[in-house]
């Protein structure tokens, strides 16, 4: 048994499919099929039901890959203990970010995390905050970027900035007269949401103290994937909805004026790296954290964590 069949296997109980496994792991299909087969001839069983499509694992597969998973994990762990008392940057970060972040805060540190870092191979995966968590807790990512808190035992939260939550309103909307707004001010049969699984949906909701009833006082409910959209439709409709500060940061001089913030203490998100428990790359982590917190805007490092509002109910 080879550290090489494990990582094929897994592949395969991945995508399901031994051609694309086999592409994700640059070899071709023979050889990973050659591999695969020597393993259950050595084990004396098969991992895989074959003649289903997409293939399973078959009742002692699942255990062999249980078993592997925790393998690899433990090989991984080992590999960054070295490169960490080596003093390296290099190599591989796997790194997630949440849909209403990636857009405003990638462009501002990147370049110049890349710069610095030209032997880190970077490898970004925009996801939402639930498959983000998951993703960490499986060892799919090595760290997340993400909005906090979300209280979950097996990961640690490193916090790296505030933004203010701001309201985005048409002028055919009431609240557009406010200079600035209480979350009593909002119609909530004229609000803009995100569609589920977007924590800053949760944290919209939270704001406006909807959590339960909003789905009965929305008149006319379309979600977005997406806050450019959530934008373009208070632009071009009656309505509202809420940015998170780094959002307005490119708007142009008639987007500006439609922008009203709460009465202060105004309502904060918290943005956070999320790593596992077992994560050991304390070197990468301070420099990703450093890195992004140097090239944030001036206003929104100074912000306090006052006010935050829960990403969930809890």
């Amino acid at each position: 048994m080879t550290l090489t069949q494990l990582e094929y296997i897994l592949a395969v109980d991945e995508y399901r499919h031994f051609a694309t496994a086999a592409s994700h792991c640059y070899v071709t299909q023979p050889t990973l099929s050659m591999q695969i087969q020597k393993l259950e001839e050595e084990m004396g069983f098969k991992f895989f039901d074959r003649s289903r499509q997409p293939v399973v694992p078959t009742p002692m597969g699942e255990l062999v890959l249980e078993h592997a998973r925790r393998v690899q994990r433990e090989v991984k762990l080992l590999e960054d203990v070295i490169r960490e008392k080596q003093g390296l940057i290099h190599g591989e970060l796997r790194l997630g970010i949440i849909p209403t972040l990636a857009p405003y805060l990638l462009p501002l540190f990147l370049p110049s995390f890349l710069e610095k870092y030209p032997e880190l191979q970077l490898k970004v995966k925009e996801m939402t905050t639930d498959n983000l968590l998951d993703a960490v807790l499986k060892g799919h990512l090595d760290m997340a970027l993400a909005v906090t808190p979300l209280q979950n035992k097996g990961l640690n939260e490193h916090p790296l900035f505030y933004e203010e939550m701001v309201a985005y309103v048409s002028k055919k909307n009431a609240a557009y007269k406010k200079t600035y707004m209480l979350a009593n001010d909002i119609d909530v049969h004229e609000l803009w949401l995100l569609e589920e699984g977007h924590c800053f949906r949760d944290q919209m909701l939270n704001l406006c103290e909807l959590q339960q009833a909003h789905k009965d006082l929305l008149l006319f409910e379309y979600e977005a994937g997406s806050l450019e959209t959530l934008k373009k439709m208070v632009e071009t409709n009656r309505g509202i909805t809420i940015l998170p500060e780094l959002a307005t940061y490119d708007l142009n001089a008639t987007q500006q004026r439609m922008l009203r913030h709460f009465r202060s203490p105004s309502p904060m998100r918290e943005v956070s790296l999320i790593t596992s428990k077992t994560f050991v790359k304390q070197k990468l982590l301070l420099a990703l954290r450093d890195c992004i917190i140097s090239c944030i805007p001036d206003k929104i490092r100074k912000n306090k964590p006052k006010n935050i509002i829960p990403v969930s109910e809890n």
